[in-house]
């Protein structure tokens, strides 16, 4: 639900096995027309109780009981693909927004709307997280994004403040880079963990995820290349994962992060840390970042049954009402979609209301390229592993990075 993770691509596949469960949905076995079935990755046992308890308190004034079948996050897409084969897909499917698209584009899912769920009030990012083609499909409770997590004690000692640009951020992390502390840290590693971090520099320069060579995305990798060539960021970030960065802020190797509201209840338990929450530094002074929106959505897949799609959109509207956005929201470090609960948020959560302000200018990944996302996020991790790690220059790379997006499509 939090940190992103490298995606199946199939949507051939996909279309294949929906369709035929859409049209022949009757030769399956009929479902307990009293319980509503959900497909998600809630296999923590916390995670997948907590869930519980709000599909119970939504499902319970319709009469009917909901179900979840959980499986590990990189298991979603193959494992509805087998239960779309087999006409038992769920009637919700709470999948990752990166996902989203591949669905969508195969036909294989409800437009919201159509079925009745009220998308109203929700942010700009939230709403791009559940659209495809200008039509929303998916629907999330709460999303995360990225900020400047710091710690308070060594900003104070090394008498500087929270960076707000590029420029500045260069400079504080060299002058809080000494012995064995980094001034920086963040995650560069080949796959999603490192897109998703490296995005809030590449969008807020201007890089265009369509058109990776359009020149404006270079200055980001050379803000990259640029903190590590002067260690003030370690050169381990190229095989950092997001919690191996947060493993560093904790034992005060770094002194300022790049990463996400996730991180805080590991973060909390450290009494003796010290650690506060800004924006992430943009190019020029005022403009607000750009990071990238990330979560969970949940669907309603055409399984053929009117009657169950209807019930199960308004499980959807209850568990998007503001009190159980909130109360969700705060039980897993999130910020809730609605921009009215999203400011209840906020105000009872003051530590954590930055991550608030950069879901409202957060985006989703796939609002450009839709399902040609997958390949387009490898394309751009190549193109950083090469400038860290191979001496290329952020113009070429970001140059070989879109002749490798165009191939693969």
């Amino acid at each position: 639900m939090q940190s992103p993770r490298r995606r199946l691509r199939a949507p051939a596949m996909i279309l294949t096995a929906l369709l035929p469960a859409i049209t022949l949905a009757g030769c399956a076995n009929e479902p307990d027309p009293n319980t509503i079935t959900v497909l998600n990755s809630a296999t923590d046992t916390l995670e997948h109780e907590a869930q519980q308890k709000y599909f119970d308190r939504c499902a319970k004034p319709l009469g009917v009981k909901v179900e979840q079948t959980s499986v590990p996050a990189s298991q979603v897409v193959s494992k509805a693909l087998r239960m779309a084969s087999s006409h038992s897909l769920t009637d919700i499917l709470e999948l990752d927004g990166s996902e989203l698209a591949q669905f969508a584009d195969t036909g294989g899912l409800v437009p919201l709307k159509t079925a009745g769920v009220d998308v109203s009030g929700m942010s700009t990012g939230a709403v791009s997280l559940g659209t495809f083609k200008g039509t929303q499909y998916g629907i999330a409770r709460s999303v995360n994004s990225l900020a400047l997590i710091y710690n308070t004690d060594l900003l104070r000692q090394a008498g500087v403040e929270p960076p707000t640009t590029w420029y500045e951020l260069k400079a504080t992390a060299a002058k809080l880079t000494r012995g064995r502390t980094y001034g920086m840290a963040f995650s560069a590693t080949p796959d999603a963990d490192g897109v998703y971090q490296f995005l809030p520099f590449f969008w807020s320069g201007g890089g265009d995820e369509a058109h990776l060579d359009n020149g404006k995305g270079a200055a980001a990798l050379q803000l990259w290349k640029d903190l590590i060539d002067s260690k003030s960021a370690s050169s381990a970030a190229v095989t950092w994962t997001q919690q191996d960065v947060n493993d560093q802020f904790i034992a005060g190797r770094a002194a300022m992060m790049i990463n996400g509201p996730w991180q805080v209840p590991v973060l909390s338990e450290h009494k003796d840390l010290h650690w506060a929450v800004a924006s992430i530094p943009v190019p020029v002074a005022g403009r607000p970042p750009v990071p990238p929106i990330g979560g969970t959505v949940m669907a309603l897949p055409r399984t053929g049954d009117t009657g169950r799609q209807g019930t199960a959109a308004k499980i959807l509207n209850c568990l998007n009402e503001q009190r159980n956005q909130v109360a969700w929201g705060e039980s897993v470090n999130n910020v809730p979609t609605r921009a009215t609960a999203a400011a209840a948020y906020k105000a009872e959560n003051p530590k954590l209301a930055a991550f608030a302000d950069v879901v409202a200018t957060a985006r989703s990944r796939t609002a450009r390229v839709g399902s040609r996302w997958p390949v387009v996020s490898d394309a751009l991790s190549g193109a950083f592993q090469s400038v860290l790690t191979g001496g290329s220059t952020p113009e070429a790379a970001l140059k070989q990075a879109q002749s490798r997006a165009t191939a693969g499509e």
